[in-house]
């Protein structure tokens, strides 16, 4: 494959000491090697700093990878952004400090972009929960109107080219920003399309904000209101149809 095909790599933490190794070791194991990972120490005050330049100091190529930090916490939408403007690659993807990539992902879903000549991909992908994982298995594709009845796309699992985020960036919203991300992309009639196969591994906590699943649909229910401008049937539609099939894909605990 060409090296000019390059992916920038946006991982915002905060407060992520237990997990952050096997998160970029992750990145750091990956077969394709053209990446660049961008991480975004978001005021971290358990120690993830010291445990990012370590692992720093250890990798070999430093020009691979973009240390940044906030001075203060100021959350996941804001330090997103944060690197997407430090982000310079053809391609972007997102991983978060809790998720992590089997070998093969960047190889495989960058080689299926290129060959079908896509913007916008995504893949099937593991939840672990309680120790035991499952996989979820996606839609082929997404329009607009497909998504805000299944928001069924790990971000951790979505891989794009840059330009058409252009002018595209994260609300500061408590729950749900990267719903709205993909809302805002999908908008502009471009079409997400599964890449075969399994490569995220999105780990479920109890204390995570996910886990607040009643919080969640009320920023949903906001979103859809405020910024994605729907009537009141067409916001019921959608709240019903993603706890529909969020219930389908995690059960009911």
């Amino acid at each position: 494959m060409n090296n000019k095909f390059f992916v920038d790599i946006i991982l915002p933490t905060y407060n992520s000491k237990l997990l952050i190794r096997k998160t970029i070791n992750s990145v750091f194991n990956q077969s394709y090697k053209y990446w660049r990972l961008i991480i975004i120490d978001d005021g971290s005050t358990d120690g993830t700093q010291k445990i990012l330049y370590r692992l720093y100091n250890k990798f070999k190529n430093k020009k691979k990878i973009l240390l940044l930090r906030n001075n203060k916490n100021k959350g996941q939408a804001f330090s997103r952004n944060f690197g997407l403007r430090n982000a310079k690659s053809k391609f972007i993807a997102f991983l978060d400090s809790d998720d992590f990539w089997s070998k093969n992902k960047l190889k495989n879903q960058i080689k299926f972009m290129i060959s079908n000549n896509y913007d916008f991909t995504y893949t099937d992908y593991k939840i672990i929960k309680n120790n035991k994982t499952k996989t979820i298995k996606v839609p082929h594709y997404f329009n607009y109107k497909k998504f805000i009845h299944n928001t069924s796309i790990s971000t951790s699992s979505v891989i794009l080219k840059r330009k058409i985020i252009k002018n595209i960036y994260f609300r500061n919203l408590k729950f749900s920003e990267d719903y709205f991300f993909k809302c805002q992309i999908l908008k502009r009639n471009v079409k997400a399309y599964r890449c075969p196969g399994s490569y995220a591994y999105y780990l479920i906590r109890s204390d995570s904000l996910q886990s607040n699943r009643f919080s969640v649909l009320i920023s949903l229910w906001i979103i859809n209101k405020n910024l994605n401008k729907m009537s009141f049937i067409d916001n019921i539609v959608s709240i019903f149809s993603i706890s529909y099939n969020s219930l389908k894909k995690y059960g009911f605990r």
